[in-house]
């Protein structure tokens, strides 16, 4: 076997592969008579059918038979010999001559990854704390979930609930099927269109209003996206919203017997352990974001181009539960080819740096780990035992783990500099 290699750009790599004839012969002499052993052709006993007549009959086949055990067989072997690293399947081109079978292998590379420099990272770590307004405002939050209503003999205002009576056109045509009744809104909570529930504002029990608002430009129903709607509005009653009062039967609801400084000092652990992650994650990030910056390398398209199909899954099958085309939901795959450039890359990364500084996963962590997220079910041990009976699921848990572990490693290296935020912003998602 002889092998030979070219690079034909940064990561992308051909490799020929020859094999001399007499071993494709030998190899086709071996198949043949066992071949022969086993066919039956009419004029000769089984087992009698002279190896010219197989040959004759076979020959073809079982030289492309051949060729594929060929490839199969050298593929792997070229690549020990020449230490490469494919990244993702090759396209093989093969072609048989007299001399001998020869084929070549196009593949990817994963890169030569330096890390140089990877424990001297700036790192900027955010640090934010539980306040007693903070507190205040959950407990307004968990008041408005348990509203309730009650009719008002006055004009409508933001935050009320208006139930309504209304019809639809553009362009001429009814798209609401006629009149919608008794249909519920919210005002401010922006369940309809923009515009729509402004328009609702002033309004009271029996009044009529007909007004024209711009569907978005972006809307689901590509008929209907950035064209001018008319509306026909019908007010039936206008409700305000009545907050419950923090009492002895609204704290047992939330699980908490005690005074409202028990139920108060239970939201304020929440809200701690909520924080604790979040700030957790921000930190992860901050670290991802200068691990990306400092090293720089080169991605495999293979490698991308998985990564883009993983992150389209979910709204090919979302597409695919709404009977709806995926080009109807306006997914251009290259609007998420920057993000999994940066997915793969950080992969590539972490694992370079798992690999140079031998981080194992940490099992008890993982218990932990497993323990933890079954707090919030009913009966945690069954989580537990889930988790535990499905090695694939055991295995997305301990990688998991074993990245956090390496974010507390080049955050013990790092220069880290503490930013402090209030707690909205630690909570919130930017960043």
């Amino acid at each position: 076997m002889q092998v030979s290699v070219e690079k034909t750009s940064e990561l992308s790599r051909k490799m020929t592969v020859s094999v001399p004839e007499e071993i494709v012969q030998e190899k086709m002499a071996a198949r043949l008579k066992s071949l022969a052993r086993e066919v039956k052709v009419d004029g000769f006993r089984p087992g009698k059918v002279p190896q010219h007549v197989i040959k004759k009959m076979y020959g073809d086949r079982v030289r492309g038979e051949i060729a594929g055990d060929l490839v199969e067989s050298t593929y792997f072997e070229a690549l020990k010999e020449q230490d490469l690293r494919p990244a993702g399947y090759p396209h093989i081109h093969s072609s048989d001559e007299a001399e001998g079978f020869k084929y070549t292998a196009e593949f990817e590379v994963y890169p030569e990854i330096s890390l140089e420099g990877v424990e001297q990272i700036e790192v900027s770590r955010p640090v934010a704390t539980v306040q007693d307004v903070d507190v205040d405002g959950m407990i307004e939050k968990l008041r408005a979930q348990k509203k309730s209503w009650t009719i008002v003999e006055r004009a409508s205002q933001e935050h009320d609930r208006a139930t309504i009576s209304f019809s639809g056109a553009s362009e001429d045509e009814n798209f609401t099927d006629g009149k919608v009744e008794n249909y519920q809104v919210e005002i401010g909570a922006k369940q309809m269109i923009p515009g729509f529930e402004e328009n609702l504002i002033g309004l009271k029990a029996g009044a009529s209003k007909t007004f024209e608002v711009s569907f978005p430009e972006e809307y689901g129903n590509e008929k209907l996206a950035g064209k001018v709607a008319k509306f026909e509005v019908e007010v039936v009653s206008i409700e305000e919203s009545v907050l419950p009062e923090i009492d002895d039967a609204f704290i047992k609801a939330y699980g908490i017997d005690g005074s409202v400084d028990a139920f108060r000092e239970d939201i304020k652990g929440n809200l701690e352990s909520e924080l604790e992650q979040a700030l957790r994650g921000k930190l992860k990030n901050a670290v991802m974001n200068a691990l990306y910056e400092k090293i720089q390398i080169a991605v495999p398209n293979t490698l991308v181009d998985q990564e883009v199909e993983s992150m389209m899954k979910p709204y090919i099958e979302t597409a695919k539960r709404q009977k709806m085309k995926l080009e109807d939901l306006k997914l251009p795959r290259d609007a998420f080819e920057d993000q999994a450039k940066r997915r793969v890359a950080l992969g590539l990364i972490l694992s370079e740096i798992i690999h140079k500084n031998d981080i194992k996963v940490d099992d008890n962590k993982v218990r932990s780990t497993i323990e933890d997220m079954a707090k919030s079910y009913e009966r945690p041990g069954d989580v537990v035992e889930w988790y535990y009976s499905d090695e694939s699921r055991l295995n997305d848990v301990r990688q998991m783990v074993l990245e956090n572990q390496t974010i507390d490693w080049l955050v013990a290296r790092a220069k880290v500099s503490d930013e402090a935020i209030n707690f909205t912003d630690a909570m919130s998602k930017q960043g």
